[in-house]
């Protein structure tokens, strides 16, 4: 459930391995137009500067051109708040992790232009759309058998990652829409 985790930042914990969670930040800030220009690895560039060891957390620096574009015409110092920072690390459950984002809403309105406010309001739109669907992916990572290794066993077994028997498919004859 996404939900208001600071006076400036919204965000969810799932359960996916933060190595999942990350691919599926990834994937979602795609699918609403961001691409990730920066990424800071905290916990390798903690370890080398000050030797310090911490959990694995990532910064990812997600901008959408179209919205980038709207804030840079409405206000021209507004590239100081940009991009939107996208957090993803270990949560301290096993196997669940924390995708976090910078809320627009908060971050700029400390322009105190209200020509700003549409373009954080669609920005917030489309970054809870982000979280909604890496909390969708908790539910459908144990449908994918390739991203799912227990899935990939089951199948061996003769048996789908939703228990149900696996249609025997005899080589000579071609697999239909009701093998599916």
């Amino acid at each position: 459930m996404t939900t208001q985790t600071t006076r400036y930042g919204i965000g969810t914990t799932v359960d996916l391995s933060y190595d999942d969670a990350v691919a599926r930040t990834r994937e979602a800030l795609a699918g609403e137009g961001f691409g990730v220009l920066t990424e800071i690895d905290v916990r390798a560039t903690l370890k080398k500067k000050l030797d310090v060891d911490t959990r694995p957390y990532v910064i990812l620096g997600a901008c959408n051109p179209g919205l980038a574009h709207k804030a840079l015409s409405a206000e021209r110092d507004i590239g100081l708040l940009l991009p939107c920072n996208v957090i993803v690390y270990e949560a301290d459950q096993p196997g669940k992790s924390v995708v976090a984002v910078m809320d627009p809403l908060e971050a700029l309105a400390l322009t105190g232009n209200d020509e700003v406010r549409p373009i954080a309001l669609e920005a917030r739109a489309r970054l809870e759309r982000v979280l909604e669907a890496i909390e969708a992916s908790r539910s459908t990572a144990a449908e994918r058998p390739r991203d799912n290794p227990r899935g990939l066993v089951l199948c061996a077994l003769g048996l789908s990652p939703r228990l149900r028997p696996v249609p025997a498919r005899h080589p000579s004859r071609r697999p239909s829409a009701s093998d599916a």
